[in-house]
Parts: C-alpha cells; sequence; structure tokens
C-alpha cells in the first residue's frame, strides 16, 4: 500500500475534549475519528489495528476448542425481562419500538448476549451428548453510557468477543473455564500488552466465580489490589485482607460521654469538631439484607465492602437501608447512627480493625449528637468480627506475609462461572444418560477488542506518538524514501514493497512528496514498528537505514537482500514481541 492511496488524516494538535494518552494519540494518529460522545468511525489505520486484535482473539479461542457464530445486535425486550435484567440494566439498556403492522414491537439493543445465547442453546441443545461446547462471537455491542469519555474506552458501541460455555456438570465447567482462560493469556500475550488477571466479582451479570484481565495504566478507571511479592491480585470488590496484626493501643478506657455535634454527620463534619482523626471513628452502616436489617462498623477511614458484607450474611440482596428504615432502626435521622443504645435489637457486625479501636466516637442515636470514649467489647459486642472493607496500601496480603499495593488498571477481558442464572431463567436444560432433566451450567468470557489497543496505547507511547507492538500495528513495515521525485529511488522502492508483500509482511510507502521531518514525524506519531528510510546517501554504498519505533539508534542493512533480512525480522518480532517487551523492561530498569 501507498501513503498516497490511502486515508491517515494525522493532527499536529491535541483535539479539544481528548483526555487520556491513547484518546489523544488515536485521533490524532487517523486511527479513529468522533462521530458523537461515545460514537467513533475507524479510519483505516485503526481498523487495520482493530482487525488485527480481533483476529488473534478469533485465532486463540479457535485453538481452545471454542466455535464461532454471530448473533443479532437486536433482541425482544421479552428475553431480557425473563432473566430480571431489563430492570437490573435500567437506562444502560439501549430501548427501541419498532413499528410493525399497527402494533409496536419491544426491542433492545444488546449490551451482551446471555440471554440470546441461552434462548438459542434451549432450543438446541438437549442431550448431554451435545455437550460440553463453547460458542462465540465477536459483534458490536450497544450500552447508553451517561458519560462516555476516554475515547474507545467508554464508549455507547463498541466491538466486543462474548463466549459462552454450556456444560453438564461443575467438573466439566471448571476445564472450560480454564480453557477459555489460558485463551486469554496467550490472546494479551501475542498482542504484546502487560496484562493481570485478578480475582473479581461477578456483578450483576451473575455467577459464582471470576477473573478480570487488567492492563495496570496509570488512567485505569478501575482500581486493582495487588501484591508484587506473591502476585496475589483483586479487584476492590474482591480483594481480601490478611490477618490483622495490629493491636489495641495500651490506653485506659476513657468513659462514654455523650457530646453535642450540631450540624455535624458526615466522617469530615465530625472529625473536625471534634478535633479527632477519621481512624477514630467507628461509623455505623445500616443495610438490608434480603429486607432484613443489619448494621455494619468500619473505621472512619475505610469504606465498607457490600460484597464482603453480601456473602457474609448469605444474603441474596443487600442494599443501604432507607431513611425511614435507619430513623425505626436507630431512633435518629441518617448521620447518627451507632452500636450502644439503638432502638431497635438487629444484628451487629463489625469489621476486623474495629476491635482495636480504644476510645473510639459513635453516633448516640440521637439527631446532633455523638458518643466518644466507646470501645468494643465493653460497650458493644457484635455477632462477628470479619473481613468486611476495602482493601488499601499497606494491609496485609491474605496469600503471604508481604503487604498489598494500589494500582490503577484498564479493564480488557472478564470470565465468569455463570452457573445456572440464565439457563433457569430460560429453561435451558438437558437429558443425562438416564433420560433425566437438569439445568444446563454456563460460563461467559468477554473481551473489549478496542480496549485492548487502548490499553496498548496507553501504556506503550512517547512524547513523538504510538508505540505499537508488532501483531497489532496497523502496517508493520514502513517505506521511506527520500526522494520520490528520482525515478531510481521510487524504482528501488517499489520492488521492496513488492517483494516485502510478497513474502508476507505489510508494508506501506510513505510517496508523499513532503519534507523528511513531516515523513519521520508522522511515522513515528501513527507508530509503525520498523522505519526503513531510502535515501541518497545510503543507496550510494548500497545500503538502507533502518530504525525500530522504540529505538533511538539507527542500523543499516544491505540493500542486496534487504527484502529478505526485513522479512525475517518481522517473523521474528511478531512472534514472539521479544524487542518491544525487552524495550519496556528496559525502560522500568
Amino acid at each position: 500500500m501507498y501513503w498516497s492511496r490511502t486515508f491517515i488524516p494525522t493532527m499536529k494538535e491535541t483535539p479539544e475534549g481528548a483526555e487520556i494518552p491513547s484518546h489523544i494519540l488515536m485521533l490524532r494518529a487517523g486511527l479513529i475519528s468522533q462521530v458523537m460522545a461515545g460514537a467513533y468511525t475507524y479510519l483505516p489505520m485503526g481498523l487495520r489495528s482493530l482487525s488485527k486484535a480481533a483476529q488473534i482473539v478469533r485465532e486463540e479461542m479457535n485453538r481452545a476448542g471454542a466455535v464461532e457464530l454471530v448473533m443479532p445486535a437486536m433482541s425482544p425486550i421479552a428475553l431480557w425481562d425473563q432473566t430480571g435484567r431489563t430492570e437490573a440494566f435500567g437506562d444502560v439498556l439501549v430501548k427501541l419500538d419498532l413499528p410493525r403492522g399497527g402494533r409496536k414491537v419491544r426491542v433492545v439493543l444488546g449490551p451482551t448476549h446471555e440471554e440470546i445465547i441461552t434462548d438459542l442453546v434451549s432450543r438446541q441443545i438437549s442431550s448431554y451428548r451435545q455437550m460440553p461446547i463453547t460458542l462465540y462471537q465477536i459483534q458490536n455491542k450497544f450500552r447508553n453510557e451517561e458519560r462516555p469519555r476516554f475515547g474507545v474506552l467508554r464508549t455507547s458501541e463498541f466491538l466486543m468477543k462474548d463466549a459462552y460455555s454450556f456444560d453438564t456438570d461443575l467438573e466439566s465447567l471448571g476445564r472450560s473455564y480454564d480453557a477459555m482462560y489460558e485463551a486469554y493469556c496467550r490472546i494479551f500475550d501475542r498482542c504484546g500488552v502487560e496484562y493481570l488477571p485478578v480475582e473479581a466479582e461477578s456483578g450483576p451479570i451473575g455467577g459464582d466465580a471470576s477473573h478480570e484481565f487488567m492492563i495496570p495504566s496509570g488512567n485505569g478507571e478501575d482500581t486493582v489490589v495487588h501484591c508484587p511479592q506473591c502476585g496475589y491480585a483483586a479487584n476492590t470488590e474482591k480483594a481480601e485482607i490478611g490477618e490483622r496484626r495490629q493491636q489495641a493501643p495500651d490506653v485506659e478506657m476513657a468513659r462514654i460521654e455523650k457530646v453535642a455535634t450540631p450540624g455535624a454527620a458526615t466522617i469530615e463534619q465530625v472529625s473536625q469538631f471534634l478535633k479527632c482523626r477519621p481512624a477514630d471513628l467507628i461509623k455505623t452502616l445500616l443495610y438490608e439484607a434480603d429486607g432484613k436489617p443489619l448494621a455494619v462498623l468500619a473505621r472512619g477511614d475505610h469504606e465498607a465492602n457490600e460484597n464482603k458484607i453480601r456473602r457474609m450474611v448469605g444474603a441474596d440482596r443487600l442494599e443501604l437501608a432507607a431513611p425511614g428504615t435507619i430513623e425505626r432502626v436507630t431512633g435518629a435521622p441518617v448521620g447518627f447512627a451507632g452500636p450502644v443504645g439503638m432502638a431497635e435489637k438487629i444484628p451487629i457486625y463489625a469489621d476486623a480493625d474495629i476491635q482495636f479501636v480504644r476510645n473510639g466516637v459513635t453516633g448516640a442515636n440521637e439527631a446532633d449528637a455523638h458518643l466518644t470514649g466507646v470501645n468494643p467489647g465493653r460497650d458493644f459486642e457484635p455477632e462477628a468480627y470479619a473481613d468486611l472493607r476495602n482493601a488499601t496500601a499497606g494491609d496485609p496480603c491474605p496469600r503471604c506475609p508481604s503487604v498489598l499495593t494500589i494500582r490503577e488498571a484498564i479493564e480488557v477481558g472478564h470470565v465468569f462461572k455463570l452457573g445456572t442464572k440464565y439457563s433457569e431463567a430460560l429453561g435451558a436444560r438437558f437429558a443425562d444418560s438416564k433420560e433425566q432433566l437438569h439445568t444446563i451450567i454456563m460460563g461467559c468470557y468477554g473481551i473489549g477488542i478496542a480496549r485492548i489497543l487502548a490499553g496498548l496505547i496507553e501504556t506503550n507511547h512517547d512524547a513523538a506518538g504510538i508505540i505499537w507492538s508488532v501483531p497489532l500495528a496497523p502496517y508493520e513495515v514502513l517505506l521511506v524514501p527520500m526522494k520520490v521525485k528520482d525515478e531510481e529511488t521510487m524504482k528501488i522502492a517499489q520492488s521492496l514493497h513488492d517483494e516485502l508483500e510478497a513474502a508476507g509482511v505489510e508494508v506501506l510507502v510513505d510517496d508523499r512528496d513532503a519534507r523528511a521531518g513531516v515523513k519521520f514525524n508522522d511515522a513515528d506519531l501513527v507508530g509503525f514498528p520498523l522505519r526503513v528510510v531510502i535515501g541518497p546517501r545510503g543507496l550510494k554504498e548500497g545500503k538502507l537505514e533502518v530504525k525500530w519505533r522504540w529505538d533511538t539508534e539507527t542500523e543499516m542493512i544491505d540493500l542486496d537482500g534487504a527484502a529478505k533480512t526485513l522479512a525475517g525480522l518481522i517473523a521474528e518480532e511478531k512472534t514472539t514481541n521479544a524487542r518491544f517487551r525487552a524495550r519496556d523492561d528496559n525502560e522500568k530498569d
């Protein structure tokens, strides 16, 4: 391909509204163009990279034994009503009314495809002999993002690979899950992205086990808890905290006193009013677990983890109590609850760190009042102490004697053990060898294709532009003839182009009549991995100047046999990503 025959609208300035490097560079390098908030056109360079990422995903899914199909983006809302997700997704679900034959047909644009695939399987799979099977697609999804941002990382329309496994028992599900997990590792290794598999909550999609695949990045919207020593990793919703090793301060327990705190209801307000630390406060959170009230205690400087609370009490549904419930249970308005002297006796659970608080501050269960000198064990006794909060940097690791760190990251993939949530709702059953009916057990596995590109760019760029790995680059080699009006130079460029193409190398010739600086700047901006300069000085010596995008130095190779040399370099790098990874490791050192 020749530059003059394709479409690469590069930009010198940072586009208005672009916030993070991947968004800025994808726009400036001419990979994408914004149509509206959350919707982008993929231009030729961007589409080539997007297609490459999708093809790597496809190859590894096929290698893992998954079978590809394509489902419609549009489906009847009745399927979503059956699983309860019309309400669960709320406004995120794109709903449409289609006028058909004098009536309106209510449909949705799929943000995911559990309903559609399960409905298909319920009608087509009826025997244990037809399983295990994993079906997948690569298709556009739609979500009504109220605040689309960060370029292709959070959009209303996006390309996604979603796979669904169907098994007869939990052991078989485990094998299907492991096959997908391993396929994900191969996918991200081939793409050249640094990734971290982390334990995760299943969330509203359902299920009992899951992992997220994260790209550590300072601009990531997710937070990962990680132990560099043993490798334990989990998102904040799931992350466990190891045994708390601190001890209660060796101080005398003070007497409880009620203190007026007019207008002070928040942790910050109470801390300032009483001139104490947030860590000295014992905040009391009121929840309803399957409709029954309970209280959870956490230090004022910690955040309660609702998933941990829900799991501990064995509730299907956990939500913050309504103001009316709080007033009835505590006898006070919101903001003044405490574990001492509630109006109603309800179960009280405490995070493990509460046992080490001495002379703490709590709400007095009375408007505009707090208690000081509150001590666990003497003044209240919870039902249990447990790990009920979000992990923070410096907390003990749950797997080794080290401590946890906090890292921002970009989620690019997620694998779930779904169980029977959708198969039960949609009647997907099978007959075993004795003709007994059972519910099919499912798994779900998603990858955001565009997120792979954005994640790689976010973590692999410099002041000049994008630094692509060879497997994802729009073109692997850029030929830069310095004198495009010179017939001999262009003859060499064309010959080299044709030889490289014949060898299976993706090559682009910058045949623009432009200054060397313009060509080099655009080459670095778009990020082509290998730049080959065809210049008069080198040609006199029978040489070509070669430079990897991530290297600072150039090297000279012989013009004679250059196509074979370049093809060999690209083939090796495409398979191993060795130079790309070495560059990344050197920068970290």
